[in-house]
This record gives structure tokens, C-alpha cells and sequence, in this order.
């Protein structure tokens, strides 16, 4: 932003897409609009639409900067990292144990979960539309396939009981989202959700160890 408030050419786009999540958060997707959107940030109503032809295309913009988001969280995870968005930690070579990365992923989806509830959402809605981008397909699929590759190297490893990598990451994926949408909901009661998930976690990898 220049100091009189307006918007340098390059930097509109990023800055749409920063607003909209905040409007999607306070007031859901129908509260989203090109016009909206401009008078929040103080630019003209056309100026949207030099980025973004409608407001169909501002949603699919917004699903794929979330799964982008969230794809570099996890294979910061992946990698042996915290997990954190710029994935400036990721450490090829000094990954750690499977288990303790694949225990990483877990935080790390849960921690994106609750943050961005609501951008959540619409990604799996997006994401599922018959009109569906293949961008925005081949990204959600991607954040299963990082677990599903960590999955097979931990199987290479010993330290994954044997199946299909896919159907395991599945599984982890159905066991930290529903974690994150019963804390959403506040149907933990008492528990504290950093509780919850390291007993959900320590239950999943002992699941996923091979049999004795």
C-alpha cells in the first residue's frame, strides 16, 4: 500500500485475496462481492476485475491459494519442519524418525483447520464442484499425496504397517480433520484441543505401526 492508500499494480491481486478471506471469515461466502471488496480497500470498482473476471473466479482463486497454503504446511512437516507457512524450516537430509514427521503433519493440518476455518470449507466445496479447475483438483490431491509418499517411506522404513499408501493417508486425514472440526464446534468440552490431538496422534501411530 503508497501512502495515499492506494494499491501498487502488482501487489492488488494479493491484496484481494487477503480481504476476501477476512470477509469470508466474519460473513461466509455470500458476503463476498467484487464491489465489496474494492470499497474495503479503497480502489475503484473496475480494479478488481482486472484480476479476477467474477466472483466465481475470486472463490477458485482463493481455494487455491488455501491449498497452497496448506501444501506448504505440510510438506514443511513432511520434511521433518514446524509446519509453518513460509516452510522456510524444511531440512532435507536431517528429516528425523517417520513417525515423529507423520505425528508433524498431524499439527500441522489440525493447526490450519482451526486457523481458517471458514477458507477451509470452501476449499473442499470448490474443490468438489462439477466445474472444478484441474489446478485446483491437482492441488487437492496433492495434499494427500505428501502424507501418502510419507506413508511409503515409512513402510520402506519398517515403521508403517503395510497397505496402500493412499487408504493410510486417508485414514490419518479422517483422524485429524475430525479432530479440528470438533474443536471448531467446541464439542471437546473440557479437553484442550493440544491434548486432544496428542492423544489422537499417539493413537493413529500406534494404529499405523506394523503388527508384532
Amino acid at each position: 500500500m503508497t501512502a495515499d492508500g492506494s494499491y501498487h499494480h502488482g501487489n492488488l491481486r494479493a491484496a484481494l485475496l487477503e480481504r476476501a478471506e477476512a470477509v469470508l471469515t466474519a460473513s461466509g461466502a455470500e458476503g463476498l462481492s467484487l464491489r465489496g471488496l474494492a470499497r474495503d480497500l479503497g480502489v475503484s470498482h473496475a480494479a478488481p476485475s482486472r484480476h479476477f473476471r467474477d466472483r466465481q473466479a475470486l472463490l477458485d482463486a482463493l481455494a487455491v491459494s488455501g491449498f497452497t497454503a496448506l501444501n506448504a504446511r505440510l510438506r514443511s512437516a513432511a520434511a521433518g519442519g514446524t509446519g509453518e507457512a513460509d516452510g522456510a524450516d524444511e531440512t532435507a537430509g536431517a528429516a528425523g524418525p517417520v513417525g515423529a514427521r507423520l505425528a508433524g503433519l498431524g499439527r500441522a493440518y489440525v493447526d490450519f483447520a482451526v486457523g481458517h476455518t471458514a477458507l477451509l470449507d470452501l476449499m473442499f466445496t470448490v474443490k468438489h464442484a462439477d466445474d472444478s479447475s484441474a489446478e485446483l483438483r491437482e492441488l487437492g490431491h496433492e495434499s494427500l499425496l505428501i502424507v501418502a509418499r510419507l506413508m511409503e517411506e515409512g513402510q520402506r522404513a519398517g515403521a508403517v504397517r503395510p497397505g496402500d499408501p493412499v487408504q493410510l493417508a486417508q485414514v490419518a486425514f479422517s483422524t485429524v480433520h475430525g479432530l479440528a472440526t470438533l474443536a471448531v464446534a467446541a464439542l471437546l468440552d473440557d479437553t484442550p484441543l493440544s491434548e486432544a490431538m496428542e492423544l489422537a496422534l499417539e493413537v493413529l501411530l500406534a494404529g499405523l505401526r506394523p503388527g508384532r
